[in-house]
């Protein structure tokens, strides 16, 4: 049976206009159990979201999965260490990279160029805009608060590539780097995992719900040990193949509405069965 709904976002849940289609808040509406949405995103970009869904008091999981909200109560985080913060970001900027960087709800990018005008455009924030010295210098004030969730690369496929060879090189065994785009490498502290951060959101405030009472949908190659853990994983039509063959079950492409497809032919025929 399944009792809780997990899904990531960009490339799973959201349509072509790059929001809720009417069709996947109505399934959704109809499920009567916990729904937790599990993104690379920031808390903000997914605070919009959750509203239109009618859940704005349900836990989010961040960063993939590096921080765990329940409203402004962390539940569990893992961060950067300030050495590591200012090291990659000398890497990026040795390559021309934007270097982007996040700590809980903050976003700090040194200017408005095309690469922020595009997260700003697609999560719906916007960031602090100062000098990346400025920036290193507040976080290193503020180390108490500790590191950042999340580092982000864009630039360049060939500059990237350089990039991310040597961010692999120095850093392996100390961060977690992850190229979502040939454009864009996200960074996260080393065990960052959507599967991880579930199994402690489950453990933290829904003792009751295992793994296998949980649907999960994703798209991309972070979502892979999600959907392999839970007992219902779906991959929509556009998601790597590697992702694809984690999951138990797949559905139609994210822009044809591939989520609420599943829960509509699914949802009451795997409840009966239970």
């Amino acid at each position: 049976m399944i009792k809780l709904f997990a899904t990531d976002i960009d490339g799973t849940l959201l349509d072509k206009n790059r929001f809720l289609s009417d069709r996947t808040c109505d399934e959704l509406g109809k499920l009567d159990i916990p729904k937790i949405l599990i993104s690379a995103r920031m808390p903000q970009a997914m605070y919009y979201l959750q509203e239109a869904l009618h859940i704005l008091e349900s836990p989010m999981i961040c960063y993939n999965g590096a921080l765990v909200l329940h409203k402004m109560e962390v539940l569990y985080e893992l961060t950067i260490p300030f050495e590591e913060i200012k090291a990659l970001t000398r890497i990026g900027q040795e390559f021309g990279l934007h270097v982007a960087l996040y700590r809980n709800t903050e976003w700090f990018v040194p200017v408005m160029d095309q690469w922020a005008l595009r997260e700003e455009h697609n999560t719906r924030v916007t960031p602090a805009v100062q000098d990346t010295s400025v920036t290193l210098d507040y976080l290193e004030q503020t180390k108490d608060l500790g590191g950042a969730h999340k580092m982000m690369f864009m630039g360049e496929e060939l500059a990237m590539d350089t990039a991310f060879a040597k961010v692999e090189q120095l850093f392996n065994s100390k961060i977690h780097a992850y190229r979502s785009k040939s454009t864009y490498t996200e960074i996260t502290p080393k065990g960052t995992s959507k599967e991880v951060a579930l199994r402690k959101l489950l453990e933290l405030k829904f003792p009751e719900i295992e793994m296998k009472d949980v649907a999960a949908f994703g798209d991309n190659y972070n979502d892979t040990d999600m959907l392999a853990a839970v007992g219902y994983g779906v991959a929509v039509e556009n998601a790597r193949e590697v992702v694809k063959k984690a999951a138990g079950y797949l559905t139609a492409h994210h822009k044809e509405d591939g989520v609420a497809r599943w829960l509509e032919q699914n949802v009451q025929n795997v409840q009966k069965n239970a």
